[in-house]
């Protein structure tokens, strides 16, 4: 792979490879654009086939999370960390600890979160060696787990969608496909069921499913591979991205697609297709920013009710979205890249390349 046209073609500032063989750290931190503010952009942990596999992943996400912070109307930037590791043996204190003066030698450009494969636990020791990290436990000053807030985004998100495609009807009256049943799938379930809605759901863990389920109405179970073609209204892929390729695209039975996974679409012509079969997408990144959002608010004052607020407009730039891609004739995944772009290009002008400007926060570090 010839990393740096790669880099080029996609329009990233900065790669950092991070090594430390003391604690196992294999780590690939993109920082794509920082024309709007700082990146912002949570460290998925994950077993890659291979480097390259994970170098692609870090520069898709990264400018996912510039495309994000741009349609949500956020001064950031976007950057991600992917760690070639399993989450379930390869954790440890050391690992993240290193991580994290990786990140307080980049001076700022580049502001991490939890993401797939770590949680709040592990950005707590992030946190012990940098102060360029959000969402950290409550206790030391942080909004804690972003999930609950990427499901209630991706539910109002869900709600215009519905608005939109299937007028005079109600979450309750709806079936909605889950795929993937980890921590936002699973909020995003039980918001969905207090409002009604009968769920079909599925996990590679079925154990998860049951549990993440347990008490809910109007609830099945079944396998992964089947997910896709169950008769529904909406389909919301809640787990790893490039669910929508021609295959499953062509398989859906659905009027919408409206989840919190990032790049559910293996390739831009899958919007194209998916608005030729009349399937309403709601583009991953303007839907589940969410969490984005929440702890944005870290930044600057935070508190549950402001974030609650933010967090609701999802449900006005998707129908922005929507309007854009009526007016223009275009697919809503083109509509909501010309959105985020104009707004780049437009906010761009008023900045520089970020450099360090030190956010007034309210906590400190904890101590070593």
């Amino acid at each position: 792979m010839h990393s740096f046209d790669l880099i080029r073609d996609m329009g990233h500032e900065q790669v950092v490879l991070c090594n430390d063989s003391n604690v196992g750290l294999r780590a690939i931190i993109a920082i794509h654009n920082t024309h709007l503010g700082p990146a912002l952009g949570g460290s998925r942990m994950w077993t890659y086939e291979s480097e390259d596999a994970a170098l692609v992943d870090a520069l898709r996400l990264s400018k996912g999370m510039t495309y994000k912070a741009a349609v949500s109307g956020l001064n950031l930037g976007g950057g991600k960390t992917v760690i070639m590791g399993d989450p379930e043996k390869d954790k440890s204190e050391g690992l993240f600890r290193a991580l994290g003066r990786f990140i307080e030698g980049l001076n700022g450009r580049y502001i991490t979160a939890e993401d797939v494969g770590t949680c709040v636990d592990d950005m707590e020791y992030v946190f012990m060696e940098t102060s360029n990290v959000v969402g950290v436990a409550e206790s030391h000053g942080g909004s804690g787990d972003p999930s609950p807030f990427t499901a209630y985004g991706t539910f109002r998100g869900i709600e215009a969608c519905v608005e939109r495609r299937l007028p005079g009807r109600k979450l309750k009256d709806l079936t909605v496909a889950i795929q993937g049943m980890g921590h936002v799938g699973a909020h995003l379930a039980h918001r969905l069921a207090e409002a009604g809605a009968t769920l079909c759901v599925t996990d590679i863990n079925e154990e998860r499913c049951r549990e993440a389920t347990d008490g809910l109405k109007k609830v099945t179970i079944v396998k992964p591979a089947e997910i896709f073609s169950v008769p529904c209204d909406v389909f919301s892929p809640c787990a790893l991205g490039a669910v929508l390729n021609p295959k499953t695209a062509e398989t859906l039975k659905c009027s919408i697609v409206a989840g919190a996974a990032n790049n559910q679409l293996e390739t831009m012509e899958m919007a194209e297709v998916l608005r030729k079969r009349n399937i309403l997408y709601a583009p991953d990144y303007a839907i589940n920013a969410g969490g984005l959002m929440n702890v944005f608010l870290e930044l600057e004052f935070y508190s549950k009710e402001r974030a609650t607020r933010m967090v609701s407009r999802i449900y006005n730039t998707i129908h922005t979205i929507c309007d854009i891609a009526e007016r223009e004739g275009l697919s809503t995944a083109r509509a909501a890249d010309l959105m985020a772009e104009r707004r780049l290009e437009t906010v761009g002008r008023l900045k520089r390349s970020y450099l360090r400007q030190a956010p007034p926060r309210s906590r400190s570090r904890m101590p070593s």
